[in-house]
C-alpha cells in the first residue's frame, strides 16, 4: 500500500467528506510536492481557447472554412470549443444537476458504488485511485459505462431517482455529436470523413462525472495531475471553470466557461490514428477555495480490444509509421501499474525514429 492511500486503519473519507466537515486546511495526503503545486513554475500563457460554431456543418458552402478551424485548432491546442452542437442548454443542465443530487448524497449510499478496479462498468471513488495513489487529489468521481445506454443503465446510480434518466438523455446526445465530430476531425486530417465510422458507432464511451468541492488551500492541491487522455475525443460540460491546459512552450492556459459551449479534447487514439499530425491535449484540474465545481467528461474510444494504428493513408516514406498500435483495454492496464503523474501512456507507443 502507497504511503498515502486508505489501508484498514485509516477510514474512508472523500474530498466532498472534508468539504462537509468545514475543514480549515488540507490534509497532509493531498498536499502536493512544491514543484506540482498549480501556482509554480509556469508563466501564464496568452493562449485562448477556439470556439467553432457547428451550425456552419449544414452549409456546404461555410463547410470547408469549417474543417480549415478544426484543423488550426488540432494542430495549434489539441482542443477547442464548439457551440450550436445540437444539444439542447436544458439537457445539459439536467445533467449537470443530477451529477450534483449524486455527490450530495450520504456518503454510506455512495459507497455502494465504490471500487478501486479500473475496469469494472461502474465506479465511485475519490483522486484517481485512493488506494494506490501517493497524493490524493481534490476531487471525487463516478464513472460508467454509457453506449449503448441500454446495455448499461441499469447499472448506474438508482439515487437520485432522476439520475438516470438525466444523465442518459445528455449521454444519448454526447454519442450522436462526437460521431458527427470524428466525421469532420478525420476530414480535417485529408481522410474519408466516415473513416473508422463502424468502428466509432460500435466504440466505448465511459462518462466520468466529477465533483470538485471548495477547498480550504487551492494552492496546495490539484483536483486532477496534468494528463493526457486515452479515447479519440473526450467531450466536456464543465459548471465553472477549473480547467487549465498546457501549450506548446509547456505554459498553462485557463479554459472559461462559455455558456452553453463543449468543450472538445483530443485523446491518444487520435494522436496515434494521426500519426502524430495532431497531438493529445495534456490538461489539468485546478480547484479553488468558493464553490463545488462539477464537471462531466464523455471519453470516446475504439471498443476495449479494438487496436489504434496510424491510418495507412498519413504513412509514407516522410512520415514513417510513428506509434505501435494499442487498446483501450491496453490503457486501463497501463494505469493498474502506473502513476500517470510520472509516465504518460502515449510515450508507450512511440517508436524510435
Amino acid at each position: 500500500m502507497g504511503e498515502g492511500g486508505e489501508n484498514s486503519q485509516t477510514p474512508f473519507t472523500t474530498a466532498m467528506n472534508l468539504n462537509k466537515s468545514r475543514a480549515t486546511y488540507v490534509p497532509k495526503r493531498y498536499v502536493l510536492p512544491l514543484s506540482d503545486r498549480p501556482n509554480t513554475g509556469l508563466n501564464p500563457s496568452d493562449i485562448t481557447l477556439p470556439i467553432i460554431d457547428l451550425s456552419s456543418l449544414y452549409h456546404p458552402s461555410l463547410r470547408s472554412g469549417l474543417i480549415n478551424q478544426i484543423r488550426s485548432a488540432c494542430k495549434q491546442t489539441g482542443s477547442f470549443q464548439v457551440i450550436n452542437h445540437g444539444i439542447p442548454l436544458p439537457t445539459m443542465t439536467d445533467a449537470l444537476e443530477a451529477a450534483e443530487e449524486f455527490f450530495d448524497l450520504p456518503l454510506e449510499k455512495k459507497v455502494q458504488l465504490m471500487s478501486d478496479n479500473v475496469h469494472d462498468p461502474v465506479r465511485y471513488g475519490t483522486s484517481l485511485n485512493h488506494r494506490v495513489d501517493k497524493v490524493l487529489f481534490w476531487r471525487d468521481f463516478i464513472k460508467h459505462y454509457s453506449h449503448p445506454t441500454s446495455e448499461w443503465i441499469h447499472l448506474w446510480p438508482a439515487d437520485p431517482p432522476s439520475y438516470r434518466e438525466k444523465m442518459g438523455d445528455y449521454t444519448e446526445a454526447l454519442h450522436t455529436l462526437q460521431k458527427e465530430l470524428m466525421r469532420v476531425i478525420m476530414e480535417s486530417l485529408g481522410l474519408n470523413p466516415n473513416y473508422l465510422y463502424d468502428e466509432i458507432e460500435e466504440g466505448s464511451q465511459v462518462m466520468t462525472v466529477n465533483c470538485y468541492p471548495a477547498c480550504p488551500e487551492p494552492e496546495l492541491a490539484l483536483g486532477m495531475p496534468p494528463h493526457s487522455d486515452y479515447g479519440s475525443l473526450t467531450i466536456l460540460l464543465q459548471s465553472c471553470p477549473g480547467l487549465q491546459m498546457m501549450d506548446k512552450s509547456n505554459n498553462w492556459f485557463s479554459v472559461p466557461e462559455t455558456e452553453g459551449a463543449l468543450i472538445v479534447q483530443l485523446g491518444d487514439q487520435l494522436e496515434v490514428m494521426s500519426n502524430g499530425q495532431y497531438k493529445s491535449v495534456i490538461h489539468r484540474v485546478t480547484v479553488n477555495s468558493e464553490k463545488k465545481r462539477f464537471s462531466i467528461a464523455g471519453l470516446h474510444s475504439l471498443a476495449l480490444d479494438k487496436k489504434v494504428k496510424p491510418a495507412s493513408e498519413l504513412v509514407d516514406a516522410q512520415h514513417p509509421d510513428s506509434y505501435k498500435a494499442f487498446s483501450f483495454r491496453d490503457f486501463l492496464d497501463f494505469i493498474s501499474g502506473n502513476d500517470i503523474r510520472k509516465a504518460r501512456f502515449i510515450n508507450t507507443l512511440k517508436r524510435e525514429q
